[in-house]
């Protein structure tokens, strides 16, 4: 497939297919770093409420860089992955302390923000400010996959990039790559362009049974009281993972203690 039959069939599918979504109403680049890192490991459809009571609470960089850690993960919890938050709450706080509180348009100062790889950079600055960037996501990925390497085992990204450069709709970047999410995210569910032909694939581990879901659950709790180490057994019938979880936490600088009693990091 050339790049103008690509580009023609992109634009088709995306006016069919496309997700109507907040960070998609208003592009401000705070909004879709936020959606952004809410959207790693995580649904759209689980997102979309968080992401409305996040902003609702922390509607500007700058309430969000002010705020206690504590009140971010509050409003976090359900998500899991918790160390987005705190990722999330420290970029709030380099952009307010490096940038006078705006999230910046240029791939090495939006990588100085914790917790934003090349690939998240890209992102904001393709749906933000429409730069005609490239970078690799799930959905991208498959539509590579399903149009131009279906007969090839293993494609790493850096080749991935290369044909994406080739085949980017450099005028209108912001809607070409919202066209190829939508139809990627079609793709994967109806089981075309298979996810696991990428060199960088990984499943995500199963959440239970592992120390992550003790980890949220000792986050949970603690979002509604501080509670000792004997208490927190108590209450999670505490087995193996749970000096790993904690003690991770606390690594993490998600959880603290004063006291004796544990409790969310301020």
């Amino acid at each position: 497939m050339n790049k103008d039959d690509f580009q023609e069939l992109i634009w088709q599918k995306g006016r069919e297919l496309y997700r109507d979504m907040p960070w998609r109403d208003n592009t401000d680049p705070y909004y879709v770093l936020v959606s952004e890192l809410m959207l790693q490991q995580t649904q759209v459809e689980r997102v979309i409420p968080k992401f409305t009571t996040f902003i609702k609470r922390f509607p500007t960089v700058h309430d969000l860089a002010v705020a206690p850690l504590s009140d971010v993960l509050i409003v976090w919890n359900g998500l899991g992955y918790n160390r987005r938050a705190k990722f999330l709450h420290d970029a709030a706080k380099k952009a307010e302390s490096d940038f006078n509180g705006e999230i910046p348009n240029d791939l090495a100062g939006l990588m100085s923000l914790p917790g934003v790889g090349p690939n998240t950079a890209g992102a904001i600055q393709a749906y933000s400010f429409n730069q005609p960037v490239t970078f690799i996501e799930t959905n991208i990925r498959t539509v590579l996959f399903h149009h131009f390497f279906e007969d090839q085992i293993s494609v790493d990204d850096s080749t991935l990039l290369q044909k994406l450069d080739e085949v980017l709709d450099r005028e209108h970047p912001r809607e070409f790559y919202w066209a190829l999410m939508d139809y990627g995210s079609y793709l994967k569910k109806h089981g075309a362009g298979r996810i696991n032909k990428s060199a960088h694939y990984k499943k995500q581990s199963a959440l239970h049974g592992s120390v992550r879901e003790v980890r949220g659950q000792i986050i949970k709790l603690l979002t509604k009281q501080e509670l000792s180490n004997i208490q927190l057994r108590s209450l999670l019938q505490a087995d193996e993972r749970f000096d790993q979880a904690l003690n991770g936490l606390i690594k993490d600088r998600l959880v603290s203690c004063s006291d004796s009693k544990y409790h969310l990091t301020k």
